[in-house]
């Protein structure tokens, strides 16, 4: 494409002389461009310029085309068509949508939002992938640069140049296995719960794996003077819930989510102790850059996975009122 050309080229003077071919008068093309005469003369001037050619002999009869002229009226509809479709807004039509969508969440919540969603990308965009990552290096980047379209995560400060939409709160919770000596207490304590070892799974955590790394846990524990023992790190959620199951090591996660794994493992969950006073809500957002705001197909995946959420949240309420 010679992109020099066509900087200089004004696309209205291809809309002037295709109604100029319609009309065969300068008049009558004035009229429909809703221009004076000596404007629409002028336009006729320029076209004859940009084409090197007189493109239409003025006759008794009025314009006649010349050879090129003719040529460009084979042409002009075509381009002018495509140039229409270029610029017009298109109906999204998820049935025809053929892409990929780079979403980056941890694994607790992707195991409960991401089936549901692939379903719904199978039954009603069936030509659409989902590319799933729990870590995406840099993620602002990602998300500026295209290579991630959306993000869940933990709420935190954000630039002007990204829109935020809460999803709701987690409670944090401590599991254990069925048969652990702490099931079947009402409430727990800290000193009970230090004499275990605990597992630390990267549930909303980023970054580096190590048993240094402290969470708010970590953080609430020193101020009181307290330390826990990790006995085992991990980024991988169903390692986790395996050494959960076979030992009595205590994780900390949330309370009403992850049903499916819960059941599958048997798994008790216990609200925080009492002695640790900080707001036990965790708010989790959907994060994604302003340059995908206007995009059709992102705001319908966007309505899915608040619409998913919301359900999750429903069922859990009823769930509640069931106990």
């Amino acid at each position: 494409m010679v992109t020099k050309h066509l900087a200089r080229m004004d696309l209205n003077l291809l809309v002037a002389l295709q109604v100029l071919m319609e009309e065969q008068s300068v008049t009558r093309a004035a009229e429909r461009l809703y221009i004076t005469q000596p404007a629409m003369s002028k336009t006729l001037q320029r076209l004859r310029e940009l084409f090197d050619d007189p493109l239409f002999i003025r006759s008794g009869r009025g314009l006649i085309p010349t050879p090129r002229a003719t040529e460009l009226a084979v042409q002009l509809p075509t381009v002018l068509s495509s140039v229409s479709l270029l610029v017009e807004k298109t109906t999204f039509d998820p049935q025809v949508y053929d892409g990929e969508m780079r979403i980056m969440t941890a694994e607790f919540i992707a195991v409960q939002v991401i089936p549901t969603l692939t379903r719904h990308v199978i039954a009603e965009a069936p030509h659409m992938s989902l590319t799933l990552t729990s870590e995406a290096g840099e993620e602002a980047r990602a998300l500026e640069d295209g290579n991630l379209d959306f993000a869940i995560e933990i709420a935190r400060p954000y630039g002007s140049e990204f829109h935020v939409t809460p999803l709701g709160n987690f409670t944090p919770a401590v599991w254990m296995r069925t048969g652990h000596p702490l099931a079947d207490r009402e409430k727990l304590t800290l000193r009970e719960m230090l004499e275990y070892p605990f597992i630390q799974y990267y549930l909303l955590l980023s970054g580096e794996v190590s048993a240094s790394v402290e969470s708010r846990f970590d953080r609430e524990l020193a101020k009181l003077g307290l330390s826990r023992k990790k006995t085992l790190v991990t980024t991988q959620l169903m390692t986790a819930m395996d050494a959960l199951w076979q030992t009595d090591c205590l994780m900390m996660a949330t309370m009403h989510d992850l049903k499916m794994e819960g059941e599958t493992y048997g798994i008790v969950r216990k609200a925080y102790p009492e002695e640790l006073e900080f707001d036990n809500t965790v708010p989790v957002v959907l994060v994604q850059h302003a340059r995908t705001i206007k995009s059709p197909a992102h705001q319908w995946v966007k309505d899915q996975i608040i619409g998913i959420v919301q359900e999750i949240k429903e069922k859990a309420k009823q769930a509640a009122r069931a106990r």
